[in-house]
């Protein structure tokens, strides 16, 4: 007998609602139904041979109790072993990095004390509640701030972060999920669903960055449909990603650029794009406005009528696709949670959309009645109730939620029908706020940053998909070492594009970011030398700026300061696994300080480290408000005018680690735009054909220093030492 799956199910379903649900909506009499088995939140049953069409038609996307439920043929009905083996061996390496993550966040819980906890960046603790408000549809926003009052620590806690508040001294159960929706110098705002009465029995409070599950299981139900297509439009495409069929390109009707600064690259990617059948990709190097032709690419798919769905991996990255549509006056809609979006964009997303329906005021109407009939139904009497009253008030408080509940749906659902795009992540994707809605287009930005199992949620449901981003950059973050060894790190587009190469894709290569000379060295390493620099940048410096003083630190575009022989040992930090080099440390901070004293904006510099020791070591002696300082990870995306660079690497072996892979390197150098300098050690690196050609190309543009050349105090203490 074929298996149909169903799922999200409603909670406390029984063997017995299953036959009704299949009984009633998808008139298969309950008799013909075989074994129903439950796993987890899904279903899987026995139907009768001859209904694996029909029972997906009329399920799919309805409501079972107060879930809406997708509905497909389970797995154990594939038809083809590539597409099988493809999708079982992405499973298997999301649950080894599922389960990496899970054991990673409760082990920092269980071995760490509140102190240490802190110090890595994914806690806050000896917090406050300063104030409680409502917003955000309908969720509580806690104000807490340190108890001392004074600024918070460094934190990975940024906005959008899934985290778990939960008392600071006393060690109980207590604990509420949340996110991260605000951030300030001295105070830090986290969104949970409900009103909870227990926030004033609590003296202090702590944030612990929470491992998303929800994201997972996304992924999880994604690769199992994906697995089983056949028969349809998803089923091609899903063909052609695994290689099982060639994609294919058609002529499409050429419409002139509706943003008229678009370059000849960027025009020739967006006209390659709408012709692909299938699949097309952008490959946009650093700074080459690959997110400006995507959101072109879109707006032309509107302009012929068709029905977007955009998304990238990262909340940042789908807000700028967002924002740029909302500028062109674009019907879009964000979903997803509010307090993962830029506040001033949160207007437009769903949630508040659906709060300012007309629909969901009678809703929250309902909703306090329910909760009146619950409170009713447990308040103690001196008589005794009559037989069955109190689970007849439970049984209307459920009945007033349900009817409350399908208001919104309706509501949400009328908003969606009305946007030509919808925006979201990857695994922000809700299959019960979309239904069994389908695109004619889905785009995926920056992709190369996401694992492929998360861009199977949006894909499946589209008929062709633009993917765009750059896997000469860093790949996605992977924290199973053996799912990272099986290759869990390559992402869709650098496996699509390492089996069809440039077939199925477009390069972008004028560059409005760097200064030419910071620009080549990458340009010849990474991207066959044909980036070329955009007039408006192509000699830009610091002292171009109003109110830099002109001097060697601001007059050069490039500078590599070689630390070789002076002594500047690496050192394993104190209880931990990551390096710093102290004596570097205090260079990069003093060539801050001239820059500083150029009149160079300190939100204008960035400081980046490959190790999170040395980026902790320096935030320390580097206390400069608006300063940024950060791993190589955290700044990929973004740019300064002026980044420095501490490589810490210094050992009589010439061990680099992690260095050697030169797309960190890349991404690292191409995050300035007028001036870059490097810290390092040529005796260390220079083993590395990479980092030999660096050093070359140093010297061929005079850039290279050596210390010596600081001719200082600081280095002759050093040297004494």
């Amino acid at each position: 007998m074929p298996l149909l799956h169903i799922a999200p199910l409603p909670r406390r379903v029984s063997k017995l609602d299953v036959l009704d649900f299949l009984d009633r909506v998808g008139g298969l009499d309950r008799k013909r139904v075989g074994r129903i088995e439950f796993r987890g939140p899904a279903a899987v049953i026995e139907v009768p041979d001859g209904w694996e069409a029909r029972l997906p038609k009329a399920l799919d996307g309805q409501m079972f109790g107060d879930r809406r439920v997708r509905v497909h043929i389970a797995a154990d009905r594939c038809t083809t072993s590539g597409p099988e083996d493809h999708f079982a061996r992405l499973s298997r390496l999301l649950e080894l990095e599922s389960n990496a993550e899970a054991q990673r966040v409760a082990q920092q819980a269980k071995k760490l004390s509140p102190v240490e906890a802190e110090k890595t960046g994914n806690s806050l603790i000896d917090l406050v509640v300063l104030d409680e408000n409502a917003g955000l549809g309908g969720r509580l926003i806690v104000q807490l701030t340190r108890r001392t009052r004074g600024p918070l620590r460094w934190t990975r806690l940024d906005v959008g972060s899934p985290v778990v508040l939960s008392p600071h001294k006393d060690r109980t159960e207590l604990s509420y999920r949340g996110v991260v929706c605000e951030r300030s110098e001295t105070s830090i705002f986290v969104a949970i669903d409900g009103l909870p009465d227990e926030l004033g029995e609590h003296d202090t409070w702590r944030i612990d960055l929470a491992f998303d599950e929800v994201a997972t299981q996304r992924q999880r139900t994604a690769l199992e449909l994906a697995r089983v297509l056949r028969g349809d439009r998803a089923a091609i495409l899903r063909d052609v990603l695994v290689g099982q069929r060639q994609p294919e390109f058609g002529v499409d009707q050429a419409v002139g650029a509706l943003d008229r600064s678009l370059n000849e690259t960027q025009v020739d990617a967006v006209q390659f794009a709408m012709s692909a059948r299938d699949v097309g990709l952008i490959h946009g190097p650093p700074g080459t406005g690959k997110t400006t032709a995507v959101v072109e690419v879109i707006r032309q798919a509107i302009r012929r009528g068709r029905k977007v769905l955009a998304c990238a991996p990262s909340n940042l990255a789908v807000d700028n696709i967002f924002e740029r549509l909302l500028g062109f006056r674009e019907r879009v809609v964000r979903v997803g949670h509010p307090a993962r979006v830029l506040p001033e964009l949160r207007e437009h997303t769903l949630d508040l959309l659906v709060e300012g329906h007309r629909d969901v005021r009678l809703a929250h109407k309902l909703v306090k009645q329910a909760m009146r009939l619950f409170r009713e139904a447990s308040r103690h009497r001196r008589t005794a109730p009559m037989p069955g009253e109190r689970k007849q008030l439970r049984d209307d408080a459920r009945s007033l939620l349900a009817d409350a509940r399908k208001m919104e749906l309706q509501a949400a659902e009328s908003i969606l029908d009305s946007a030509s795009v919808i925006c979201a992540t990857t695994t922000g994707i809700d299959s019960q706020l979309l239904g069994p809605r389908r695109f004619d287009l889905v785009v995926i930005d920056e992709a190369c940053q996401s694992t492929e199992p998360g861009c199977w949620i949006p894909l499946l449901r589209g008929d062709r998909l633009v993917l765009a981003g750059d896997h000469c950059q860093l790949p996605p973050t992977v924290v199973s070492q053996d799912a990272a060894a099986e290759g869990f790190g390559t992402s869709l587009f650098e496996r699509l594009v390492n089996h069809y190469g440039t077939c199925i894709t477009r390069r972008l290569t004028v560059q409005y970011r760097m200064n030419q000379a910071i620009m080549d060295f990458s340009s010849r390493e990474l991207y066959d030398g044909q980036l070329e620099a955009h007039a408006s940048v192509r000699e830009h410096l610091l002292c171009d700026l109003p109110n830099v003083t002109a001097s060697q630190i601001t007059e050069w575009p490039f500078e590599f300061i070689d630390t070789a022989g002076a002594g500047y040992d690496e050192e394993l930090e104190p209880d931990g696994e990551s390096r710093m080099n102290r004596q570097e440390a205090e260079l990069v901070a003093r060539k801050v300080g001239e820059l500083l004293d150029a009149g160079i904006a300190a939100s204008d510099i960035a400081v980046i480290s490959p190790y999170g020791a040395q980026v902790r070591l320096l935030r320390e002696q580097l206390n400069v408000s608006g300063l940024e300082i950060d791993s190589v990870d955290g700044f990929q995306g973004r740019e300064k005018e002026a980044v420095v660079i501490s490589l810490v690497r210094s050992n009589p072996k010439g061990e680099i680690g992690f260095l050697a892979d030169h797309r960190r390197m890349n991404v690292a150098m191409t995050r300035a735009r007028r001036k870059l300098l490097i810290v390092g050690d040529s005796a260390t690196l220079g083993g590395h054909p990479f980092y030999t050609r660096l050093l070359e190309y140093c010297e061929s543009l005079g850039a290279y220093r050596t210390v010596w050349e600081e001719g200082s105090l600081f280095v002759e203490r050093n040297v004494a030492d």
